[in-house]
């Protein structure tokens, strides 16, 4: 593939350390943001919208037919606003939001479920096929592509890294994931992401004399 790819595959290494104090003040903020929107506030609930909706959609993403995000991440903050009384852990906004994220779209695939998978299998040959040719254009569609053919652990942080543009330690803070399963993860989905994108000698598409 091009340089497009190779940045992106460098981004990935990028903001994986460090940044602890500053997590953990903004978790400490959350807490008060969701005491308060628990109490009515309606601007300190926007307030967490603004913080999670990037994870939020990237879970969607991962998950959810392009067309259905929108939707879908509208439908888990007002699901979320409804149940903040049910919150045991307000430390745990993020996490929680997160398994809110994740129930919704596993709902919404099993209603849509044929129609998905046949979305992904023909979604796994164009890549191949495109791969194989050396096509270079839409390289941003064919990555998404190929990440949404990836195992389900390896899609939804490849997903908030790349496309939302998370660091490593941001995707844990606020997914509640630890930060070392979030670095395997990352580092085993890029590798198998590397492998689609890459096409081997034997796929270069010319045929021999």
């Amino acid at each position: 593939m091009g340089s497009s790819l190779e940045e992106g595959f460098e981004m990935l290494t990028a903001g994986l350390g460090g940044q602890l104090v500053g997590e953990q003040l903004e978790l400490s903020e959350n807490a008060r943001l969701v005491c308060a929107a628990r109490g009515g506030d309606r601007a300190a609930f926007g307030l967490l919208y603004d913080r999670y909706a990037r994870m939020v959609h990237g879970i969607m993403l991962a998950k959810a037919p392009i067309a259905a995000v929108d939707d879908l991440v509208q439908d888990v903050f007002v699901l979320a606003l409804r149940r903040l009384s049910t919150l045991r852990e307000v430390g745990s906004f993020g996490a929680w939001l997160a398994a809110i994220a994740r129930n919704l779209a596993k709902d919404h695939y099993r209603r849509s479920a044929p129609e998905e998978q046949l979305a992904v299998d023909v979604a796994e040959e164009e890549i191949e096929m495109r791969v194989s040719r050396g096509d270079q254009e839409a390289s941003a569609n064919l990555i998404l592509d190929a990440i949404k053919t990836l195992p389900d652990a390896y899609r939804e942080p490849l997903i908030l890294r790349l496309v939302e543009g998370m660091t490593g330690p941001e995707i844990a803070a606020r997914t509640g994931l630890t930060a070392g399963s979030v670095r395997v993860n990352l580092h085993r989905g890029m590798q198998q992401l590397r492998a689609i994108l890459s096409p081997s000698p034997g796929r270069s598409g010319q045929e021999g004399p």
